[in-house]
């Protein structure tokens, strides 16, 4: 499994050799005691539980083009996911889903950003909202880094043109939020290129008028085909951050969507998860992007795999931008 990260290495930075190329591939382990955000962004490969290797940008990015999957999700993980208890193990459940879909057809890369593992959840939550907010630089270098990549590679007889999907989860909307900002703070000035097809922001633990425009978040739609937010009123963990943000302004996305369409670009759709959250998630309702209690793609993974699959995204009726999410109403 590829993947990319900004959390602090017990190896420290990547070793250069004397003629100033990375000493690469090395063996690495996460530090994770430490939760203090690198500037820098690892790209790297698990080979199994606690067995990782820092391979580096460009054969990252070779890796994903020679992959024989023909599209690429993006999983940005929520608050309190420690790597190998959560985000690999949610990763790989990601991929056997979309396996059972479509073998081969989409590949899951996760960014792990630096949770943290104190005890307490009040505690959790603020220090990993400071990580979150602090990631915003190495995941901007990362997009560039990306760009960069893109752009010396589309000259070849064969480039990469696989579409790229992004699902951020929770938390992790705060940290794709902050890396478009910085990079268009830094890097593209000139506005963020549509590079993804499709950015889920599911249970996104960010305020509900983040995609407004004149807001950061505006340009998440900017960088994407379809925006998609999924959110469920009864979301007691988005309860539970509206009253820690302590703010008229800290209505989160998660809990009732986009707060006016009206003020949101209009390849922005959402759809309400709340008949079905906390059935698959009891009693938080927070974690509802997978299975239902049986093990089967839940309705909203099935959703997302139609948007991945068709490059739309299903509404009913079509032209609709906010729906009540209660059946495979495509089918």
């Amino acid at each position: 499994m590829l993947f990319a990260t900004n959390r602090v290495l017990q190896e420290g930075p990547t070793p250069r050799n004397p003629d100033g190329s990375y000493d690469l591939p090395r063996r690495i382990d996460f530090a994770l005691t430490n939760n203090q955000a690198e500037q820098s962004v690892y790209f790297c490969r698990r080979n199994g539980a606690n067995d990782y290797v820092e391979i580096g940008n460009r054969a990252f990015f070779t890796a994903l083009k020679d992959s024989p999957a023909q599209q690429i999700l993006l999983f940005l993980h929520g608050y309190s996911n420690l790597p190998e208890p959560a985000v690999f193990p949610k990763a790989a459940q990601l991929q056997a889903l979309f396996d059972q879909k479509s073998l081969g057809e989409v590949l899951v890369v996760p960014i792990i950003w630096p949770c943290d593992d104190d005890l307490g959840a009040v505690k959790d939550y603020f220090d990993d909202q400071i990580a979150a907010d602090a990631s915003d630089v190495a995941f901007a270098r990362m997009f560039e880094k990306f760009l960069r990549w893109r752009e010396e590679n589309s000259t070849l007889a064969n480039p990469c043109t696989k579409p790229i999907n992004v699902l951020a989860h929770s938390m992790g909307n705060r940290v794709l939020r902050g890396a478009i900002a910085r990079s268009l703070e830094y890097f593209q000035p000139q506005g963020f290129p549509l590079i993804f097809r499709n950015v889920f922001m599911a249970a996104a633990d960010v305020s509900n008028n983040t995609l407004d425009f004149k807001q950061p978040g505006e340009y998440i739609a900017h960088s994407s085909r379809n925006t998609v937010v999924y959110f469920a009123a009864d979301d007691l963990a988005m309860r539970a951050s509206k009253v820690a943000n302590m703010s008229i302004t800290a209505r989160r996305m998660g809990h009732t969507g986009p707060e006016q369409f009206s003020q949101v670009p209009r390849n922005v759709f959402a759809l309400d998860c709340g008949d079905f959250n906390n059935i698959y998630d009891n009693p938080v309702g927070h974690g509802y992007f997978t299975t239902d209690p049986q093990g089967n793609p839940g309705l909203l993974f099935d959703h997302l795999w139609q948007c991945i699959r068709l490059g739309r995204v299903p509404m009913q009726p079509a032209n609709a931008r906010l729906m009540i999410l209660r059946s495979r109403f495509w089918q």
